[in-house]
């Protein structure tokens, strides 16, 4: 039986790649190498198990998009062809499966429509220096905008075998505390039971040393139960995810990188220049603390850092 596949890399589309090269090269300490692609080089950062490969805009390799942030992942996977072969009896079928990949890898990739939109590629494994940064030990998560978390699972676990890590409904609850003030029986509070007003659904897969985290907005409206509890101040969170599928469909997201010191890493990054929407660490998913850079710093890319045990 073969093994689950690994995220071997995460191409990103950045505005402004000298930028992006200098927070994750000399800030957050990754290890670079200038992989070759085709008759040309693109920056690749060893984070953990994976790396982060950064493109410009308009770049072949990313379909010449325009559009900056996440475009596509590629996943190790022991036999490149058998593998292609037993999804397209799945009906993920593949495309540009002659391009050639990073480092002269293997490199074929899905029908995004088959793969809930995620961009996601076949490839062969990457070899590159690999030597630890101090301020990052991994790639944490991918945050995917999620239109059916159901559907991803299928997709995601039941086909391409990716094990489920956890899932949980992040919520939003208000409570109302109505008082009765009597000048002759004084205060009385009662408080009306709590109500949802918004959330998100969060699945994890496991893809290797790290995970896709697909977003679901979650209206308690619909009258859904929630399967699973872990609430938190989501609300924001739910906005951003539906406006992101609204305008550019489901898909990749942002890149979470695993820290052991946020507060340290945070202000490492302010003290580098970078614009910061976080400077200290606040609560996040899975008992963690989180902090974003703003994407301004990073040529149009949505990173944050996570610590967590």
């Amino acid at each position: 039986m073969t093994s689950s596949p690994s995220l071997s890399y995460v191409a990103l589309v950045s505005r402004d790649v000298p930028a992006a090269c200098d927070v994750l090269g000399r800030v957050l300490g990754l290890t670079r190498t200038d992989c070759a692609l085709g008759g040309d080089t693109v920056p690749v950062f060893a984070v953990g198990d994976a790396a982060l490969a950064v493109f410009e805009p308009g770049d072949p390799f990313v379909h010449e998009t325009d559009r900056t942030g996440v475009h596509h992942i590629g996943l190790s996977v022991d036999d490149v062809d058998g593998t292609t072969a037993r999804l397209a009896a799945a009906g993920i079928s593949a495309r540009d499966a002659g391009r050639p990949g990073l480092a002269g890898g293997r490199h074929v990739e899905l029908d995004p429509d088959a793969t809930v939109g995620v961009r996601t590629c076949l490839v062969d494994p990457l070899t590159i220096d690999r030597s630890a940064s101090p301020r990052i030990e991994r790639i944490d998560h991918l945050g995917v905008a999620s239109a059916d978390n159901r559907k991803a699972i299928s997709v995601f676990t039941d086909t391409l075998g990716l094990p489920i890590e956890s899932q949980q409904t992040d919520m939003e609850v208000q409570t109302t505390v109505e008082s009765f003030t009597s000048d002759k029986y004084g205060v009385v509070y009662h408080s009306r039971p709590p109500r949802p007003v918004g959330g998100l659904r969060v699945a994890f897969l496991t893809a290797g040393d790290c995970e896709l985290e697909f977003l679901q907005n979650f209206d308690p409206s619909h009258g859904a139960e929630i399967a699973h509890g872990a609430s938190g101040t989501t609300r924001q969170d739910q906005g951003a995810i539906t406006k992101y599928i609204e305008t550019r469909g489901q898909g990749l997201h942002h890149v979470a990188l695993k820290s052991p010191d946020i507060n340290a890493t945070l202000a490492a990054l302010g003290d580098a220049g970078c614009t910061m929407i976080d400077t200290v660490g606040r609560p996040g998913s899975r008992r963690a603390l989180i902090g974003f850079i703003h994407p301004k710093s990073l040529g149009g890319l949505l990173i944050h850092v996570v610590q967590r045990d």
